[in-house]
């Protein structure tokens, strides 16, 4: 007994030995709200934990990166489509001024770092040598910037507070140093606080550190503690909003309410939240648990729980447990397994992820992806309506993967995708803990996800201990998970390929059909039950393998979607003899794919122009929600206006790459029938090829393609006339075009070819668009063309002052044969890009054109044109022009006044209102494309 009591006491005695070696964080500070500004004076003791003889230190300092269009955080939001900070009025900018920065007493050079505003370096006078601590002093103002920027910062009620102070970075094999890019993933060492604070006595302050209020005159003193703390949130606010809960083991602290439950009922919510996650961890060291709305809207359950409260398809309760659970869990997680989730982000999403889906398994099992509308008489006759909501992670992968936008779980966080970084490879993770969990089987990781948590919390660690831990729990081989897996973007693709029935047994061919071998799970069904379940390993080609003879109707493979599959189409083999494997379905619209059936959709489809009128139709494809690499389409259709039959097709092959600077190369022929002009129809016949280079990066918004095409044109004329070469004819066109549509700074251009029996030209449209410090919108556009030769006759292939002849029938005019009338004012910026008709209007040998506008308020502009036309036998034409441009959205929806041109003061002249011209485009693609930027 007496030995036991001793190695106790000794244990405890190294504990607390341990947990004294950390930094502690002194701070005094007033709150100025006629200013904004925090006065603070902060100690630090700085523990040298590492081997190494530190010369400097480096400190987190994200109060500064609100100052400037230069800081880190400022090119983010560019990169986001996000110019809120670049356009920054200085009452809303913030920033934090060093006043004075000392050691022991002693005055220290610092400096902030270049391009780094946000990171300090500390020199010291003598190095700190391992396992000694240095006691620094700063005195600073920090000027709070407005919460619109971040979420954290001056609001309507007061203030919201989080970054707000210098903090030590971490040293782990190297500085841990990173700016802040509004990821909200600061790596930082657990720290004792103490902190004293005064605020104005109508603020009632709410942090996330146990605290003491003391009344002053005009003012009120608080004071914070916390041990083995990080990340500390302040909230001062005119009208408290945050209520208290209390668990049977914590209590917690939020904001996040939900009006239509009681406090007894909400009270019930999380502490069976609480339960089950120290089911699944252990104790949680930290009494008090800070939930706040603003750290929890940026990191929401995403789907349909986003919708307002009217038309949402879920219970309350469901949505507000599943919100808060995801908020807990995630501060449960960050708050004590100190990881650098820069870098590592993949740990803790994966785990936070993994518990998400083990808590709608448990508690929701029955809960649907749509909710109640499941079960609405239009909606349950789709697949998707019949998944469960734990089906989101796998589908919206499958979503990603299929189009070759995910990126590798090692990848920076700084560098996905913002769809990448909220959604995709945090549901990735979450599956790759779900896959661990069915390979290896028996409990294997939850009893190391514990293990895991328990020797690991309130430590820095990595995901090296926890494969370590994961090691130990297992004999089965776990690299293919921690190195493919992880490390790469490589996807699992296996197919059954072959099936062979023998006397007492199925001889079964599984095929690997892409770059990664790693476990697979393969079933037999019988009236969709599992009557056998097998996991198939080290499957780097193909291999055959027996399975007993049973009653199964199908064999496949990820039956249950426990790992994450790049193609499940091919996973299914009805074993009872049929014409087809698969039998036919046909879908109305859209679907998920349903894996045992070969699906067929069709959609109403709607279109217009001036000849047709409106076209009503019916889309027959083969295009599920999840992309295929073949694809068709057939859309018949009848005009009302013409009475004509008419329609469109299309079949495209798109063949990825993943090692080469090409994204994919697209090969396909289109055509389709319409009206060109009164009782007169065309058709086209397009074969051709698109090559589509790779960005830099999926955070580069720029695009980049070749596109080579054979346009054939068959024209209807009247029977009074005879055809021309302007009515039939073949054209060979290539084209490069570069996009990048930067925020500030917009470029684009286009070099274009085209070869015809009587023709050939080139021309280049080159067009720049920025926003000047002001916001100020500067555009700018040249166009230049020539024939290098034309024996056309006319001017239809000839290019247009004001308006192009599109006989490629590429460009959406709705009367594209129009002289008069608005739908002959309709303007697509293309070739001269004039908006006035001068009295020369083509050039049939070359054309330059300048088109420039400068905003002049909001959406109004002014904008000025330029032109050169030469046409043979001619002298040189020199057209102008200038006038008011509306511009609400760019290339969408834009109205032209025009005021002065070659024809005179048009605003003066008669019929003036035939002389304004207007941008409108219906296309859904083009405007899909415009609101996604920044996303994907």
């Amino acid at each position: 007994m007496k030995k036991n009591f001793y190695i106790s006491l000794l244990c405890c005695l190294i504990s607390s030995c341990l947990f004294s070696q950390q930094n502690e964080i002194k701070i005094k500070a007033t709150l100025n709200v006629a200013k904004d500004i925090l006065q603070i004076q902060q100690e630090i003791v700085y523990y040298n934990d590492s081997d190494t003889e530190l010369n400097s230190i480096f400190f987190h300092n994200w109060a500064n990166s609100f100052k400037g269009r230069d800081t880190p955080l400022c090119i983010r939001f560019i990169e986001d489509f996000r110019k809120d900070l670049y356009f920054g009025k200085e009452e809303d900018l913030g920033n934090s001024k060093i006043k004075n920065i000392s050691i022991n007493f002693k005055n220290s050079i610092y400096k902030e770092l270049e391009n780094q505003q946000d990171i300090l370096e500390v020199y010291l006078e003598t190095p700190l040598k391992p396992k000694k601590s240095v006691r620094i002093h700063i005195t600073y103002i920090v000027k709070i910037p407005n919460a619109k920027f971040t979420g954290y910062g001056k609001n309507n009620n007061g203030y919201h507070l989080r970054y707000w102070y210098i903090t030590p970075a971490v040293y782990k094999n190297g500085w841990q140093i990173m700016s802040n890019l509004n990821l909200d993933d600061l790596f930082e060492n657990t720290t004792n606080f103490d902190i004293e604070i005064k605020a104005p006595n109508y603020l009632t302050l709410e942090s996330s550190l146990k605290q003491q209020k003391t009344n002053k005159t005009n003012s009120l003193q608080y004071n914070l503690y916390g041990k083995h703390k990080k990340d500390v949130i302040l909230s001062f606010q005119k009208t408290p909003t945050f209520k208290k809960f209390s668990t049977d083991s914590h209590t917690i602290y939020t904001d996040v309410l939900v009006e239509e439950l009681d406090h007894n009922l909400t009270e019930d919510v999380l502490n069976r939240e609480i339960q089950f996650l120290n089911g699944f961890l252990g104790d949680f060291p930290i009494e008090k648990i800070y939930i706040d709305k603003a750290t929890q809207s940026k990191n929401p359950v995403y789907g349909l729980t986003q919708l307002p409260d009217f038309i949402s398809p879920y219970s309350d309760i469901f949505r507000y447990d599943i919100k808060m659970f995801k908020a807990i869990s995630k501060r449960y997680l960050e708050q004590t397994l100190l990881i650098n989730e820069r870098k590592e982000y993949w740990l803790l999403d994966g785990l936070q992820n993994y518990l998400m889906l083990e808590y709608v398994n448990k508690f929701y099992p029955e809960i649907k992806l749509l909710g109640k509308a499941s079960d609405t008489w239009f909606l349950k006759r789709f697949n998707f309506s019949k998944l469960k909501f734990n089906e989101k992670y796998p589908l919206i992968y499958q979503f990603t993967a299929r189009k070759f936008l995910d990126q590798s779980l090692a990848t920076s966080a700084d560098s996905l995708s913002n769809f990448n970084r909220k959604i995709v490879s945090k549901y990735k993770a979450g599956l790759g803990f779900n896959y661990l969990k069915g390979y290896l089987g028996n409990d294997v990781l939850d009893k190391s996800i514990y293990s895991f948590y328990q020797e690991h919390k309130l430590k820095i660690t990595c995901a090296t201990d926890f494969k370590e831990v994961l090691s130990k729990n297992t004999n089965k081989d776990i690299n293919w998970f921690f190195e493919d897996y992880l490390l790469t973007n490589k996807k699992i693709d296996y197919s059954i390929d072959n099936v062979k029935e023998e006397k007492d047994s199925l001889k079964v061919t599984i095929k690997n059909k892409r770059n990664i071998t790693a476990p697979i799970a393969f079933y037999g069904l019988k009236d969709k039950k599992i009557k056998y379940k097998k996991w198939l390993t080290n499957i780097d080609s193909t291999k055959i393998f027996s399975v007993p003879k049973g009653e199964f109707d199908q064999l496949v493979l990820n039956y249950e979607n426990i790992y994450p599959e790049y193609n499940t189409l091919d996973n299914w083999y009805n074993t009872k003899k049929k014409l087809f494997n698969k039998p036919f379905k046909f879908t109305l619209i859209k679907d998920v794919k349903a894996p045992n059936y070969n699906q067929l959709f069709y959609q109403p489809n709607v279109g217009y122009n001036f000849y047709d009128g409106l076209i009503l139709g019916m889309k027959f494809h083969n295009k599920p929600l999840i992309k295929r690499n073949l694809e068709f389409r057939i859309a018949p259709a009848y005009a009302l206006k013409s009475q004509m039959i008419n329609g469109s097709f299309s079949i495209l092959y798109n063949q990825f790459f993943e090692e080469t600077s090409i994204y994919k190369i697209s090969y396909g022929i289109a055509g389709n029938t319409l009206q060109y002009a009164p009782d007169l129809s065309y058709s086209s016949l397009n074969p051709f090829v698109d090559i589509q280079f790779k960005r830099k990066s999926l955070r580069d918004a720029s695009s980049e393609f070749i596109r080579a095409k054979l346009v054939h044109i068959d024209k209807e004329v009247s029977p009074l006339q005879e055809k021309t070469e302007q009515d039939n004819y073949s054209i060979f066109s290539l084209s490069y075009n570069y996009i990048n549509p930067d925020i500030i700074k917009e470029l684009r251009y286009n070099f274009s070819t085209e070869f015809s029996k009587n023709f050939s030209k080139a021309a280049i449209d080159f067009r720049y668009r920025k926003l000047t410090s002001t916001d100020t919108q500067l555009d700018f556009r040249v166009f230049a063309g020539a024939f290098f030769h034309n024996n056309s006759q006319g001017d239809y292939f000839s290019f247009g002052l004001d308006r192009a002849n599109d006989y490629l029938f590429q460009l959406n005019y709705y009367g594209r044969s129009e002289d008069s009338g608005i739908f002959s004012q309709q303007f697509i910026i293309t070739e001269g890009g004039f908006k006035s008709v001068l009295p020369t209007r083509f050039a049939n040998q070359y054309m330059l054109s300048l088109n420039s506008s400068i905003g002049l308020w909001r959406w109004v502009e002014f904008y000025n044109d330029v032109a050169f036309l030469k046409n043979r036998n001619e002298r040189l034409f020199f057209g102008y022009e200038n006038g008011i441009r509306l511009n609400f959205i760019h290339n969408i929806f834009e109205i032209y006044f025009p005021t002065y041109s070659n024809n005179g003061w048009e605003i003066n002249q008669a019929a003036y209102p035939q002389k304004i011209r207007f941008t409108f485009t219906g296309d859904l693609g083009s405007i899909y494309n415009f609101f996604r930027r920044g996303f994907f």
